[in-house]
């Protein structure tokens, strides 16, 4: 073939550190290698979200977008985003043993802003 470059296989080179591994002993060493591929992209999902993020996860859980966008704005405000909207609305649901919409809409009313930074910023996660 004309124009093309020869590659030199060196496979046989480069697999001499797993060649006297089991089948069981490969797939052990893939899913080791895939999760410390995965683990820096996990950590930046963790920690890092954008409030388009958080309104289309609280339009998920039923919210609209203008009832969102309060939501999303009032954690902003309170430095409580990283914690998630979503996640704030679900813990007063489940701290005050009320549905999910009705928290997010008394939150959107002002209420339960300050239970939700004693929660948070208190220790109580």
């Amino acid at each position: 073939m004309k124009g093309y470059i020869k590659r030199e296989d060196d496979f046989n080179q480069r697999r001499q550190h797993l060649a006297n591994l089991t089948d069981e002993e490969l797939k052990q060493r893939f899913w080791q290698l895939a999760e410390k591929a995965v683990d820096p992209l996990l950590e930046l999902a963790r920690t890092h979200t954008t409030p388009a993020v958080e309104r289309s996860i609280l339009l998920r859980m039923g919210f609209s977008s203008l009832e969102a966008k309060p939501l999303v704005q009032t954690a902003i405000d309170r430095g409580l985003i990283g914690k998630g909207v979503g996640h704030l609305v679900y813990r007063i649901s489940k701290e005050l043993n009320i549905p999910l919409r009705q928290a997010g809409l008394e939150m959107i009313d002002g209420k339960h802003w300050d239970t939700i930074e004693g929660i948070f910023k208190g220790g109580k996660k």
